[in-house]
């Protein structure tokens, strides 16, 4: 069944207010109409939820990037099958936090993995679910440290956040990189300052490069509802 829906990814770095602008966006599509429907990666289905904690604990990562790559792959599988896809055919727009270019910023930019590997398990596990859109929400790292260490208060800092401020520019940089690369589907929102500005932004990248599948899928729910 082909897709009708749209789906936008959010990226960018650690701290960076991706969940918190998805809140907002859906709300906004919400208020005109449109099926919403959001999810986040790692996990984002029961199968891939597992692995969410096997990774983030850090229990994986004395196995090497490439299992851990192997463990994203096979979490992002089950997401897009079970959760993603469906969600598209039945004419949703689905938000995920993080996809495919996380993996690029945070195991391709891990000394010694093989590019050609991680594009071989991209190829394998995205299957017909490539961005329409991917958002990269960016701001300097050292606003982003803050600000996970404000979120964190007395838990502990995950697998990834718990890195030093070297690796999480070079992150950040891959983001940025990624966007120059492909500009047809990437947008770079800044995003310090008030959070409606940064929802303004947003909103607006939305219903400029989204406009069909905005209209299609209000189609598709005023034909549902008839």
């Amino acid at each position: 069944m082909p897709r009708r829906g749209c789906f936008i990814t959010f990226e960018g770095p650690d701290g960076s207010g991706k969940t918190t602008q998805i809140g907002r966006l859906a709300a906004r599509l919400e208020a005109r109409g449109v099926r919403v429907v959001k999810t986040r990666e790692p996990g984002g289905s029961p199968g891939a939820d597992a692995i969410r904690h096997i990774v983030l604990s850090g229990a994986a990562e004395g196995l090497g990037v490439e299992t851990e790559a192997l463990l994203f792959a096979a979490a992002r599988y089950d997401h897009v099958r079970t959760v993603i896809l469906p969600a598209l055919r039945d004419g949703s727009f689905v938000l995920c936090d993080r996809f495919l270019d996380s993996t690029r910023a945070y195991q391709g930019s891990a000394p010694g993995l093989d590019r050609a590997f991680l594009d071989e398990l991209e190829d394998a596990t995205t299957i017909d679910a490539q961005p329409d859109l991917t958002l990269i929400l960016d701001l300097p790292i050292d606003v982003s440290m803050r600000r996970l260490a404000e979120r964190r208060n007395a838990e502990a800092a995950d697998r990834f956040e718990k890195d030093g401020i070297d690796i999480h520019q070079a992150r950040r940089q891959t983001f940025l990189d990624i966007a120059a690369r492909e500009p047809d589907r990437c947008a770079v929102i800044e995003a310090t300052g008030p959070l409606d500005e940064v929802s303004d932004r947003i909103e607006r990248v939305v219903l400029d490069r989204c406009a069909a599948a905005l209209s299609a899928s209000t189609r598709i729910r005023d034909e549902a509802s008839s």
